[in-house]
């Protein structure tokens, strides 16, 4: 089997500076989950393009639905009282666009004016498919964006350069705990870094301050309790539990899922680790981007054998079933999954 090629990271700074110093670009496509950058790339491109704001040369279509005779109007409308004309088209459906639209589409992409930046950009709900013959024309023609997930370092710092500007200081480890914690998305964070930089009662935001003030991920949660039961603290996984199932948005049939997919993780990476193979080809098989996730992965595993990991993957994959299929009490089950779990530890 041929070796899967990985796509080149997105080096967002390296296309501010290109855009600064180059200037516009005539066709975009922006998409991925990473809205921070997304939006922040955007304010950009649209100062670039009409440094005045000035709302006769900007025009915005909004929604699935577009209509190509308006968006062809709008690309060839000549710019007023600007050298550029900014059009920006958020969230149409492009994968249902077939047939009449789709050719009257290629048409435009095909003869977008010098004068004019026309750019398409994706929320994760409308996220593109490449292999829909409009996307794929929009892909040949435009500079396309994939505003993935910073990595680790990128992210630590700017998590300390955004606690910096409050004031604060905080330890790179407690920024990766923060991140463990509440995500990787940074629209998600800034609210988490504000909350615990007014907590903090001194300059040094500490550990102490994140876990009191920090929202939990119900991942980081079945992380931990994963934690306590390799640790055979039953009481603390026990009193975790309970407090993931007195949240009413978390189904038991949700954290089964979650609690599946991380003994899945924590198999694989035994087994990754029992077949000597590299630090990296582990984290891509367990899906984990950080190290220092990658790390507390480790040592939840390093308790268990091979075969118990194999079991409570069984185990789980079982009572996901029970849960969706025999009509029995999900969160009963889900308990019962807890003690049949710690039996095996």
């Amino acid at each position: 089997m041929a070796k899967k090629e990985k796509k080149e990271k997105l080096n967002y700074n390296a296309e501010i500076r290109h855009l600064r110093e180059q200037g516009p670009e005539r066709l975009y496509m922006l998409y991925g989950p990473e809205d921070y950058l997304r939006e922040a790339f955007l304010t950009e491109l649209r100062s670039a393009c009409v440094p005045t704001q000035d709302d006769f040369s900007c025009q915005r279509f909004n929604g699935p639905g577009l209509d190509m005779g308006a968006l062809g109007e709008a690309v060839d409308m000549l710019p007023f009282f600007s050298e550029r004309r900014y059009v920006e088209v958020r969230d149409y459906d492009i994968n249902a666009c077939r047939d009449a639209d789709s050719a009257r589409l290629r048409d435009i992409l095909a003869d977008v004016p010098d004068y004019c930046t026309l750019c398409f950009v994706f929320s994760a709900a409308y996220a593109p498919d490449g292999r829909t013959a409009a996307v794929k024309a929009l892909k040949k023609c435009a500079h396309c964006m994939e505003f993935s997930e910073q990595d680790q370092a990128a992210l630590g710092r700017w998590v300390q350069n955004r606690f910096r500007a409050l004031g604060k200081s905080v330890d790179p480890r407690d920024a990766e705990y923060l991140i463990f914690l509440s995500g990787s998305r940074m629209n998600a964070l800034i609210p988490e870094i504000e909350k615990a930089a007014a907590y903090a009662a001194g300059e040094r935001v500490t550990r102490a301050d994140i876990d009191a003030t920090a929202n939990r991920l119900p991942e980081a949660d079945v992380f931990e309790l994963t934690d306590c039961i390799a640790g055979r603290r039953f009481d603390a996984a026990a009193k975790l539990l309970a407090d993931l199932l007195g949240d009413k948005t978390n189904h038991p049939i949700m954290l089964n899922a979650l609690i599946g997919q991380q003994l899945r993780r924590m198999y694989a990476c035994k087994a990754g680790q029992a077949a000597r193979r590299s630090r990296a080809d582990i984290m891509e098989l367990c899906g984990v981007r950080y190290d220092f996730i990658y790390d507390k992965l480790t040592a939840a595993a390093r308790p268990f054998t091979l075969r118990q990991l194999a079991e409570m993957v069984k185990l789980s994959a079982e009572y996901d079933y029970r849960m969706k299929s025999t009509g029995q009490d999900p969160k009963a089950l889900l308990l019962e999954l807890f003690a049949r779990i710690a039996a095996e530890a």
